[in-house]
């Protein structure tokens, strides 16, 4: 009797919006942010290990980090807040992996995780990749926000996190909300805003970062 060829593995995900996203060759059209706040904000950050009824997402994390760059850097554009927005979008499908993992998986991580990062971009009329200097506001606004989330949820002294993660500088942690959400409260609070730069920058010429 002659072998069968195997069929090849499946390297898709279907979403609740009926989009099948190839992770081989993500497409653009396969792709909508209903999908992305839905599974952002079942992501737990932290592998979950954080106090709390609820996890702390990775829907809040983005409002987090969206929130810092608001108080340290007030002239960022619209544009340049859907960046930051879409910051972790890729995770909504292959999950927060923790910095320790990242390093053991290498390379092949970041291109699979930098090839769905190009294709939301483009499904929302984003630069990809963005600029230096907007990729350097993004790092520090999502290093804080770690610095914020380990000292108050995950456990970490404050010594140790600034040693992971650096001293945040110039943002005021009173004003910032730490308090983990209920998943559809992340939902819904990420599409809203989310909706909001988006009408905000399509009122204008996409300016500088």
């Amino acid at each position: 009797m002659p072998d069968h060829p195997k069929a090849p593995p499946r390297a898709w995900q279907r979403m609740l919006s009926g989009r099948r996203l190839d992770l081989i060759d993500p497409s653009p059209l396969d792709i909508e942010i209903s999908d992305i706040a839905h599974g952002l904000a079942r992501v737990a950050r932290w592998n979950g290990q954080t106090v709390g009824a609820n996890a702390f997402s990775v829907a809040q994390h983005t409002l987090l980090v969206d929130d810092i760059l608001r108080l340290t850097t007030p002239d960022l554009t619209a544009d340049g807040h859907m960046a930051v927005m879409l910051h972790d979008a890729p995770e909504y499908v292959i999950g927060d992996m923790i910095s320790p993992f990242k390093v053991l998986l290498g390379n092949e991580y970041h291109e699979i995780e930098a090839r769905l990062l190009a294709a939301i971009h483009r499904r929302f009329g984003v630069r990809y990749p963005v600029t230096a200097r907007l990729k350097a506001r993004i790092k520090a606004g999502d290093r804080a926000a770690a610095y914020y989330e380990a000292t108050t949820l995950a456990g970490f002294g404050e010594t140790e996190a600034a040693k992971f993660f650096g001293q945040p500088r110039d943002v005021d942690p009173t004003g910032l909300d730490l308090t983990p959400w209920p998943a559809a409260i992340a939902e819904k609070r990420f599409l809203k805003r989310f909706a909001g730069l988006e009408a905000e920058a399509g009122d204008r010429p996409a300016g500088s970062h």
